[in-house]
């Protein structure tokens, strides 16, 4: 399952985590928030980020 979390803190700090995301899929994921909430302070990625987008492979036989 794939899923963006906005965090907010008491002093109205945002913060997204994505979670289900692999390489950087995530970033084109949430980009429309990141855009909506302002100047990013930091970014920290997870290991998700790091691996390698699932390869779909097509197989057509031949008659």
């Amino acid at each position: 399952m794939k899923i963006i979390e906005i965090i907010v803190s008491p002093k109205g700090e945002t913060r997204l985590e994505t979670k289900g995301f692999s390489g950087q899929a995530c970033k084109a994921a949430s980009k429309f928030l990141e855009d909506a909430l302002g100047v990013r302070q930091a970014e920290q990625l997870t290991a998700e980020s790091h691996q390698s987008a699932p390869i779909e492979h097509q197989h057509q036989q031949g008659i």
